[in-house]
């Protein structure tokens, strides 16, 4: 595969972890090919990850943010577009048509094309909810907007305890906040930890202070107050879903592209148009969307080594993810989709260890929890790449 185009260069739309690895990767390889990077939001450089975990740790949106836009552009000789949202992509031309901050829209031409798009919240739909806002926490300005209107000491009502629902409970009842938890599912994380694990992290967090309804759903929002479906009353100040993400599809949909649960990428991240790669949330390679750190930044560096001249084929190791919830550390290396076996449970109360094994006793994926979780690197070792 050929360079970028030298003049046009390449254009990589969003400025997410995804984005700016990127971005580093490449210019550790190339220092001269002009790179525009186009992001909607104020293009600071944070850490994503640590949205969930800053309530206790008294940080607010300034002190997340490492550099500005203006620093990262500095730093990496890079132009940075903030507040510059792309509204088509115009593949024959090889154009993206963009509104500016003052309403205005302009095209800019690219010799190759990276989306770096991100997700987007689910959303979250139960009569009522027109009449409430209910708050998610997808970035800096969102983490701005929830964080600014929350008294200390607030009632919060928490939709969801999947990995990001239990990460937010955790911290919010931390800093010392009133925490109710609503989920249908039997116990937190319900589709990636087994029962026994599962009910240790509901009962570390109970023990932080949060109430969790969990195998309920909400009938009714109101403001200050909900219904869930047998009949319980909750009363809150602000309310926030972490129910999951969508992958931002819409852009590359548009203009042609296939796309799937995400934007559909071969081993070179590359989509149905040649010039024209993504990465990260919005991508769907060959594994299925990965919305993860560890392969993210594999994805970046193999991405990096392709623009640059050296075709590199994405490989993915087995990565497990670190859940950040202090009261119960938990690691989990989630099996397969649709793969066939059972959980085989050690250990007791908060140390436990729980392999997902086949009917011959190979192990697919694993559950750590409390002191176990430092076996997570040598068993990680042993569990089946996510891409060979």
């Amino acid at each position: 595969m050929a360079a970028p185009d030298a003049e046009a260069g390449v254009v990589i739309l969003g400025s997410g972890l995804g984005g700016y690895t990127l971005a580093r990767e490449f210019r550790k390889l190339d220092r001269d090919t002009p790179i525009t990077i186009i992001t909607a939001d104020g293009g600071e450089a944070y850490s994503k990850p640590m949205l969930s975990n800053a309530f206790a740790q008294g940080k607010d949106a300034q002190t997340l943010a490492l550099k500005t836009a203006a620093q990262v552009a500095v730093e990496l000789c890079i132009t940075v577009l903030a507040r510059h949202r792309a509204v088509r992509l115009d593949r024959n031309a090889k154009q993206l048509v963009v509104r500016q901050p003052d309403g205005g829209e302009t095209q800019i031409a690219y010799g190759t094309l990276v989306l770096a798009l991100g997700a987007d919240p689910r959303p979250y739909n139960v009569e009522g909810n027109d009449t409430v806002r209910v708050h998610s926490v997808n970035d800096l300005d969102d983490y701005a907007a929830w964080r600014d209107g929350l008294a200390p000491g607030g009632r919060v009502l928490l939709i969801g305890a999947g990995l990001i629902g239990s990460e937010f409970a955790n911290d919010l009842a931390g800093a010392g906040y009133a925490v109710t938890v609503v989920d249908p599912a039997p116990w937190p994380l319900g589709r990636l930890l087994p029962e026994e694990l599962g009910r240790e992290l509901a009962q570390a967090l109970t023990g932080l202070g949060v109430t969790l309804h969990l195998g309920r759903s909400i009938a009714l929002l109101a403001p200050g107050g909900a219904v869930l479906d047998d009949g319980t009353a909750i009363a809150f100040d602000r309310a926030l879903s972490a129910i999951g993400l969508l992958p931002r599809v819409s852009l590359a949909a548009e203009a042609g592209l296939v796309v799937d649960k995400g934007i559909v990428v071969d081993r070179l991240l590359r989509s149905s148009d040649p010039d024209v790669f993504a990465l990260g949330d919005c991508a769907q390679t060959e594994a299925g969307p990965l919305p993860y750190v560890l392969p993210l930044m594999s994805q970046a560096r193999a991405l990096a080594a392709t623009l640059t001249g050296t075709p590199t084929m994405l490989k993915l190791p087995a990565m497990p993810v670190a859940v950040k919830t202090p009261a119960l550390p938990m690691a989990i290396c989630p099996p397969p989709p649709g793969a066939m076996g059972a959980w085989v449970v050690t250990g007791s109360n908060k140390d436990r260890k729980a392999l997902f094994t086949t009917a011959d006793g190979t192990a697919l994926g694993f559950a750590l929890s409390g002191t176990m979780v430092a076996e997570r690197q040598a068993l990680a070792k042993e569990m089946p790449a996510l891409l060979e």
